[in-house]
């Protein structure tokens, strides 16, 4: 089986260099090194730079930092343009309030297939632990066993036993038919060619909500079959307020049109950024 060589991960952010560099952080503690980061950002202030260069001066790895102005959630737009600055042949979506495990990379790598996208499990966090791992600096990918037994006794994760470490190989994952459980950005693995033969995402949804099931609903028509990347490549997902879903109806709307009509390429997305300004 042909396996991603160079990875490269892009990571959303918007105004939260706090959750930010726990998340990169704990990307430079990976036991996989042999990838890269894009920070994919959606205009944040300058407090963010700042977070990036010194991260950047840190890194162990290539860092890049992709910004565009804040014209409102645009993470559709943030995620291409943090996939036009990729070198890898394979890319691992992640979110700026996600803190990766250890073994985040082998693991997506281990999972990585042709013709297949990868769609990761995430651990939520609440809003107490979440304050205390950033005040602090917990380092919640180096916790023990006991302690995160612990925060889930106390009500501070939603699942018991992805965050004890326990993993299953890669068998039994994939699936030809379409689900829309677990469709999360925050946490994909898509091959780069795969999201050049779809158009990448589709910068055409306004507001927040459903560009990412748009994404693989094209990617599903597209023959690109899907496989859960549950018990393998969890991620600590930070608490944070929701986000305004004022167009949330509208978008899914769309998603199930184009669904119907097995719609496979973006309105707006990667092809557009490639062609020169009239």
């Amino acid at each position: 089986m042909l396996h991603a060589q160079t990875i490269s991960v892009v990571i959303t952010t918007y105004n939260r260099p706090d959750a930010l560099e726990a998340v990169v952080r704990a990307c430079f503690m990976q036991n996989d090194k042999n990838f890269e980061i894009i920070i994919a950002d959606d205009g944040s202030t300058a407090n963010t730079r700042a977070c990036v260069e010194r991260l950047a001066a840190a890194s162990p790895v290539l860092l890049r930092h992709v910004w565009q102005p804040d014209q409102g959630f645009r993470a559709a737009m943030a995620r291409n343009r943090g996939t036009l600055a990729a070198t890898g042949g394979y890319i691992v979506f992640l979110d700026g309030d996600c803190i990766p495990q250890r073994d985040f990379i082998a693991r997506h790598r281990m999972l990585a297939e042709p013709g297949c996208l990868v769609s990761g499990s995430r651990i939520l966090m609440s809003e107490a632990l979440t304050r205390r791992v950033l005040d602090d600096g917990i380092d919640v990918s180096a916790t023990a066993p006991l302690t995160r037994l612990g925060w889930r006794l106390r009500g501070d994760l939603n699942k018991t036993l992805q965050p004890l470490g326990l993993r299953w190989p890669d068998l039994g994952r994939t699936s030809r038919k379409f689900t829309w459980r677990r469709i999360k950005s925050c946490n994909l693995a898509v091959w780069r060619s795969d999201l050049e033969k779809v158009n990448g995402f589709d910068e055409s949804f306004t507001g927040w909500g459903h560009e990412d099931s748009d994404l693989v609903v094209r990617l599903f028509h597209a023959g690109v079959r899907r496989k859960d990347g549950a018990f393998a490549t969890e991620v600590f997902h930070l608490w944070h307020r929701e986000a305004q879903r004022d167009q949330e109806t509208s978008n899914r709307k769309v998603v199930l049109e184009r669904a119907a009509n097995k719609i496979t390429q973006a309105t707006i997305g990667l092809r557009e950024h490639a062609q020169p300004a009239p």
